[in-house]
């Protein structure tokens, strides 16, 4: 999986591209993060990469000229509408919320150019020209776009192969459409809270079916617009079909 990362402050990566899953999928060359800085491509002896908004207003806007060279400096990047080009994603307030689904899309095309917005934004120009999605890790502003492109990486690179076992992908949280069930370690008895016996019993089938009523239960108390028009796995449906009927897993609300 190849990231190409456009941004002003490239040095915000440097202790993060090094770091646990994602540095061990560099090391193994699973992954390749490519961070290309903005200022490079600015033209001025000061390296000016933003300016006023036309019409007024407070704050500034990312230049057109410097983001299309740095565009442009990645060979697999076309103009917005031409084939064969790679997926450019603009991290900004105003995009589709990221989601598990996105990321997996993502993680199957293999390459990605994520652009990290900064100050009031980019020029409109350059989304009309070259970008394909408009992304927002959450309904909040962050100072730019590089936490949200961490975001991002974080999330498709644990779905490339070879990174994380299949088996631990298999059971996280939204692969159903729930929220993953809770989890347990030694000891048994920590500070007189014990693990539930059913963890300690061996009996698999129960342990599944516990793990399963515990997901559906959490989903209907934290997160129940996830089920919502969403057709869930028969045992699933058949778990929360009963837990509506009964109120039980839904004291903090549902729809």
């Amino acid at each position: 999986m190849i990231f190409h990362i456009l941004t002003l402050f490239p040095e915000a990566f440097a202790g993060y591209r090094e770091a646990s899953i994602l540095g061990r999928a560099v090391e193994q060359g699973l992954v390749e993060l490519h961070l290309v800085n903005i200022r490079d491509f600015a033209r001025d002896r000061h390296r000016t990469c933003d300016d006023a908004t036309y019409g007024g207003g407070a704050g500034m806007v990312l230049k057109p000229a410097p983001l299309a060279a740095a565009l442009r400096s990645i060979p697999s990047v076309r103009p917005r509408g031409e084939a064969g080009g790679v997926r450019v994603v603009y991290l900004t307030p105003s995009g589709r919320l990221w989601s598990q689904r996105l990321a997996e899309e993502t993680a199957g095309e293999g390459e990605v150019v994520l652009l990290c917005g900064r100050y009031e934004g980019i020029d409109q120009r350059i989304v009309d020209a070259f970008v394909t999605d408009e992304v927002s890790v959450g309904d909040y502003v962050l100072a730019g776009g590089e936490v949200a492109a961490m975001v991002v990486v974080d999330t498709v690179v644990r779905l490339v192969a070879g990174v994380i076992k299949a088996q631990s992908l298999a059971e996280e949280s939204f692969r159903q459409g729930l929220l993953e069930y809770p989890q347990y370690t030694r000891p048994a008895d920590f500070e007189g809270r014990r693990v539930p016996e059913v963890l300690l019993g061996g009996d698999h089938a129960r342990i599944e079916r516990w793990r399963l009523e515990q997901s559906v239960a959490r989903t209907l108390r934290y997160r129940p617009e996830l089920l919502r028009d969403r057709e869930l796995p028969p045992e699933a449906a058949a778990v929360l079909g009963e837990m509506r009927e009964t109120g039980e897993g839904v004291e903090h609300g549902q729809d």
